[in-house]
């Protein structure tokens, strides 16, 4: 699940059995291990990047297994399999920060 809040876009995974979990994206040159997220008690793990507004995708690795984040704004195919996409709109505002943006809601390749 990907959230705004203060310019912050924060990505949420829930993984309780993982041991370690990272955010690998093309915000990040899919370096796998660049960015560590933050494990919750509830087994949550939770990683907040400031990132200029666009279209981006991403992947979770956990314990050296990838998955995609079906709860994104979508997904689009990559060299490698699906990825989950996010769209950092120019000013996120509190009614629209958690959900997708109305021209992404009828795009039928951004569906979730």
């Amino acid at each position: 699940m990907v959230t705004f809040h203060d310019k912050l876009t924060t990505f949420r995974f829930l993984r309780p059995s993982a041991s370690q979990v990272c955010l690998v994206g093309d915000f990040n040159g899919w370096r796998p291990h660049q960015l560590p997220m933050s494990r919750t008690a509830d087994g949550r793990w939770t990683a907040a990047l400031r990132l200029a507004p666009g279209m981006y995708q991403f992947r979770y690795l956990a314990d050296g297994e990838w998955f995609v984040d079906y709860a994104s704004f979508g997904v689009e195919h990559g060299p490698f399999g699906l990825n989950g996409v996010v769209y950092v709109p120019e000013s996120p505002t509190p009614a629209t920060s958690d959900r997708r943006p109305a021209a992404c809601e009828t795009c039928p390749h951004l569906a979730a």
